[in-house]
């Protein structure tokens, strides 16, 4: 008996099975023929007053200038700025502008107290006192010689001297222009005034706007090392833009740039002025410096901007009209593309470069096909009914 229910279970366990398997096929092939109708082609026929709500173009190769969109970073003129290193030792006394200021060539920025000057005036005195004592005896020795007063050796020996106090004078006076002393003051020392005490001015070397600041009243300078401000002319700057290798072969010095800073709706003009030869190690893109006119100072330092640049090297592509593109359910391009027997199919392209109007398409058309240019809307309208 026993063995008899485990016969029983075995069986009915045996069928169970057997139309687990057989529900499992049959839903496999319902999805299957679901699949294959949702893949199939769906052609779309249009009666003769329907074909007057489209125009179709006959798909062609032709020549198209890319434009490369892409974002850039603002960075000074570096031709056009600088930075304004203390040319005198000593604490800050006055500064006598702020960050922002628009300054002139030559302008005062800063004072400072410093014994550069009286060590400077007091070696061109001395040099000057040493020069003019060696001349007159050069020109004395040589009165001499005339009379044989004096040994030849001896008057080339005084001639010697006197050109190296005079050299030695001639340091120490480019020594005090180095210091950026007032033409009053300098020419006072030439010629032997005494003056008052000089105090030392740290000088604009060109005209433009004060961008930074550096320094602070009763900070010790060191001559030649500090920087003091930095000076930049904004009425031009460099947009920095990151290009791809591949753009950046497309890219050449001179093209055309346009530059979006967001703010309103106008855009700034530039063009191309160097392409780097270096990827950058971090981010794999390459750099094109843009030149671009700044007229009222909207673009900043450090700010973001989107560039368009207008390549004038000519490329070739299958180019169709911006219109005839349409997205399907997963955001895919396609276009509607006229069949031999006079219906209408779903075709899916690749987009490439658009110039203008046009889209170059390197994937999906070639060229004679007959694809809707303008209308594509009202087909999907009527394919999604």
């Amino acid at each position: 008996m026993r063995k008899t229910r485990a016969l029983l279970r075995a069986t009915v366990a045996a069928a169970a099975l057997i139309g687990l398997a057989g529900c499992g096929a049959h839903a496999r092939d319902k999805d299957a023929a679901t699949a294959a109708a949702s893949t199939k082609p769906t052609l779309l026929t249009l009666t003769p007053a329907q074909l007057q709500h489209i125009q179709l173009v006959t798909v062609g190769s032709g020549l198209y200038q890319r434009s490369i969109e892409t974002t850039g970073v603002v960075d000074f003129d570096n031709d056009q700025a600088t930075s304004v290193l203390a040319p005198m030792s000593g604490p800050v006394d006055r500064l006598l502008v702020d960050a922002g200021q628009t300054v002139a060539a030559g302008q005062v920025l800063a004072t400072v107290d410093s014994p550069d000057y009286a060590s400077a005036v007091s070696a061109y005195q001395k040099a000057d006192v040493t020069a003019r004592n060696a001349r007159r005896i050069a020109d004395a020795d040589r009165d001499l010689l005339a009379h044989n007063g004096v040994s030849a050796r001896e008057a080339a020996q005084a001639q010697t001297d006197a050109a190296s106090a005079e050299a030695d004078r001639a340091a120490a006076l480019q020594a005090l222009i180095a210091l950026k002393l007032p033409a009053k003051a300098l020419a006072a020392i030439r010629n032997g005034q005494a003056g008052a005490r000089i105090e030392g001015e740290i000088r604009s070397p060109i005209a433009g706007t004060v961008v930074e600041k550096l320094i602070t009243p009763g900070q010790l300078l060191q001559a030649g090392t500090t920087a003091a401000f930095t000076v930049a002319n904004l009425s031009r700057v460099w947009v920095m833009a990151q290009l791809t290798p591949d753009e950046a072969a497309a890219v050449r010095v001179g093209d055309p740039v346009d530059v979006e800073t967001g703010v309103g709706a106008g855009r700034l003009s530039g063009r191309v002025d160097n392409i780097s030869a270096l990827v950058n190690p971090d981010t794999r893109s390459v750099q094109a410096r843009v030149l671009v006119d700044n007229p009222g100072g909207l673009l900043k330092k450090q700010m973001y901007v989107r560039t368009i640049i207008r390549s004038r090297q000519p490329e070739t592509g299958l180019l169709i009209p911006v219109p005839a593109v349409l997205r399907d359910e997963e955001n895919l391009p396609f276009v509607y593309v006229q069949e031999p027997s006079g219906g209408f199919a779903r075709r899916r392209v690749t987009l490439g470069h658009r110039d203008g109007d046009r889209y170059d398409i390197p994937e999906g058309l070639q060229a004679g096909d007959r694809i809707v240019a303008d209308g594509a809307l009202f087909l999907q309208f009527m394919q999604n009914q």
